[in-house]
């Protein structure tokens, strides 16, 4: 029997999401279904929108999910019916030439499929009421009442955690903290400054904080959220549209500049900010992206002095291991999920969602289902 349900699908950039009937694929032996109870509303997918990222159309974005799982394949092992689950957006292969060298986000299969917007066993999982295939952003395409993923995606945690706060573990929560964690691994000597107090920045902030950095900065250009990076964390915060970030983070280290800059605000400000205010020697991690054809110039002199720079899109996540983590590290009250979000929305209201995220308004807009 084929399975009918409402997902927000986007016909070309530029355009409103519409809300439309489509069908579900039948279940491949290594498929899960899953009935996503939340999911967050994130600046990939809105780069979609809007056109910056250019992807197959029609497609179903939404890639920050948590759901129960609703059935499985016949070579389903990893989960069960019954399972809650958040979903990750980088399934892998685990043996070509990068999965080899430990960076799953670099898969030979991934990188070749992502781009053709299909789930990783190359098919479309879904379909609109007049028989054309839908496209999956991400190997999840989740906003939708319902969608189907390979099993290593779907990644079991704790059925205690509410589906609304597991959702953003899925993306800019485990972007956020990983950075901090699996990439920078921050220390408890290091002063770090965190660009950008969104999602994921206010999730970096919390990373460094929970790996006891002797200092944190917060930086961004709305006052609103840097209150909250302090309460999230930051042991200062600057206005970049007030003050000199670098010119803080060198006051407050002795004249050096920060050990460690995670950028999470994705301008060709922030970038040139990272880079001046780290030390030498320092470490910088950039998170956030812009235009992928735009260019960004820098200050020659500022990427000298032995300083390391390193782009991630995932923060080096092991789903499997790191996920319900995060989830624990929730429940212990550890890790601050619930200030994350502005807004719950129902599905009908997806474009508001957007418009808010585009404004500032929002730092994450939640859907959430049933």
């Amino acid at each position: 029997m084929t399975l009918n349900y409402e997902a927000a699908v986007l016909q070309r950039s530029g355009t409103p999401l519409a809300i439309e009937r489509v069908s579900a694929a039948a279940l491949q032996p290594t498929d899960v279904l899953v009935s996503v109870r939340a999911a967050g509303l994130c600046h990939t997918d809105l780069e979609v929108i809007e056109g910056s990222l250019r992807y197959p159309m029609p497609i179903v974005l939404g890639h920050e999910a948590a759901g129960i799982v609703a059935d499985t394949g016949g070579a389903v092992t990893r989960v069960r019916k019954g399972d809650h689950v958040i979903l990750s957006w980088n399934p892998h292969c685990g043996h070509c030439f990068y999965c080899d060298r430990g960076l799953p986000i670099l898969c030979e299969d991934y990188l070749a499929k992502g781009p053709r917007a299909v789930q990783f066993d190359g098919q479309s999982k879904a379909r609109l009421a007049d028989g054309r295939e839908l496209k999956h952003l991400m190997f999840l395409g989740a906003f939708g009442e319902y969608c189907i993923v390979a099993d290593q995606q779907a990644i079991p945690v704790p059925k205690e955690i509410p589906f609304d706060r597991a959702c953003l573990i899925g993306c800019g929560v485990m972007t956020g903290v990983g950075a901090a964690f699996n990439l920078a691994r921050v220390s408890r000597a290091d002063c770090v400054m965190i660009i950008g107090c969104g999602a994921v920045g206010l999730s970096a902030v919390q990373g460094a904080r929970l790996a006891g950095a002797a200092g944190i900065i917060a930086c961004d250009i709305d006052d609103g959220k840097l209150a909250l990076a302090q309460t999230m964390g930051a042991t200062s915060c600057v206005n970049a549209a007030k003050e000199d970030a670098a010119a803080l983070a060198k006051k407050q280290t002795s004249g050096r500049g920060a050990d460690i800059v995670i950028e999470a605000a994705g301008s060709a400000v922030a970038f040139r900010t990272s880079v001046e205010a780290v030390r030498p020697g320092g470490e910088v991690v950039w998170l956030g992206k812009i235009d992928v054809a735009a260019d960004v110039a820098f200050r020659w002199g500022a990427l000298m002095q032995e300083k390391r720079i390193r782009r991630s899109s995932y923060g080096d996540a092991r789903p499997a291991r790191d996920f319900p983590l995060l989830a624990r590290a929730y429940l212990d009250g550890r890790l601050m999920l619930d200030e994350l979000i502005t807004e719950r929305i129902r599905l009908a209201a997806i474009n508001e969602g957007f418009a808010a995220l585009k404004s500032g308004r929002a730092i994450r807009s939640v859907i959430t289902f049933h």
